[in-house]
């Protein structure tokens, strides 16, 4: 383990294998222990794979402000600073995928491909602002699944939400059902604006996200909540590649790693000149982005 300065902070950090430089970045209230389940292990003899705890989890520092997806965008910016690596593909997960996207548009030059599985994205909120969004439901069942009730006042309060979130069990992985370790959690929602500023814009706007000119592979599981997002980022990222997950909803890294990761080898692996909207994967798998009809459920890809 290491603590690499970064934007005036300290981060914890590790490195595996040998290649091209892929950075991944886990979600809020998670840790980059997401990615070591399964996924490092399987691409980390293709690529030097950076995974990192982000400001106020896991191991990193915990200040009391800073947390919009630009703050943590500039946190990335200095960490690769202090690490030596100029470009690298960028890979999030939830808000880490928020972040991974705020970091391409403030740091373009840094960035090789991008792959952004389930972001919720702040400047789209108007798609969850209804109470009607399926979403609301999802969080209270989950968290009833958890033993956390949510009065009706706070049925469709998000900041509320993320911070009762906190004590839920682990929902996936081989931790399934075992308490997490709360504590840090409590600090991270108690002393600092983490819950806040989850909900900020922080300057990525539509305007900007529609401009972004990277290859992007977007991976949404096909009962995620979020599927309202993927159509926009399909429709308006100008070279985006989208897939649905079967069987999974929001953790694709540890609910289908395997799948993920054909999706993300054949994404990763297509030549620079093919990797545009009409690409296809080397593997049997439905594309979105190639005209699949909306409600139809995506290949299982075994």
């Amino acid at each position: 383990m290491a603590k690499v300065p970064a934007n005036g902070i300290e981060l914890h950090c590790q490195q595996f294998g040998q290649g091209p430089d892929l950075v991944m970045i886990h979600g809020i209230t998670g840790n980059l222990a997401i990615w070591h389940l399964e996924i490092v292990p399987a691409l980390m003899s293709a690529y030097r794979i950076t995974t990192y705890d982000l400001r106020g989890h896991g191991y990193s520092d915990v200040p009391p402000t800073g947390y919009t997806t630009a703050d943590h965008a500039t946190d990335l910016k200095y960490l690769l600073d202090s690490l030596g690596i100029q470009r690298a593909h960028i890979m999030g997960h939830s808000f880490g995928a928020d972040i991974a996207l705020h970091f391409t548009i403030l740091f373009p030059e840094r960035v090789n491909r991008l792959i952004l599985v389930e972001p919720g994205i702040a400047a789209l909120v108007s798609l969850r602002e209804r109470e009607d969004w399926i979403g609301w439901k999802y969080w209270r069942d989950k968290l009833e699944l958890g033993g956390v009730t949510i009065p009706p006042e706070k049925w469709y309060d998000a900041e509320y939400l993320v911070r009762a979130s906190v004590n839920l069990p682990m929902l996936f992985g081989f931790r399934k059902g075992r308490a997490r370790r709360a504590a840090p959690l409590v600090r991270l929602m108690n002393t600092t604006t983490a819950a806040k500023d989850y909900c900020e814009v922080g300057g990525m706007t539509l305007e900007k996200i529609n401009q972004v000119q990277h290859h992007t592979l977007v991976l949404y599981g096909d009962d995620s909540v979020f599927l309202g997002t993927h159509e926009y980022l399909r429709d308006h990222l100008p070279h985006c590649i989208s897939y649905l997950m079967a069987d999974s909803e929001h953790f694709g890294p540890v609910e289908r790693p395997q799948l993920l990761l054909q999706y993300v080898r054949d994404f990763l692996q297509e030549p620079a000149s093919q990797a545009d909207v009409n690409a296809k994967p080397t593997v049997p798998l439905v594309n979105e982005q190639a005209g699949q009809p909306r409600g139809t459920r995506a290949a299982s890809g075994g």
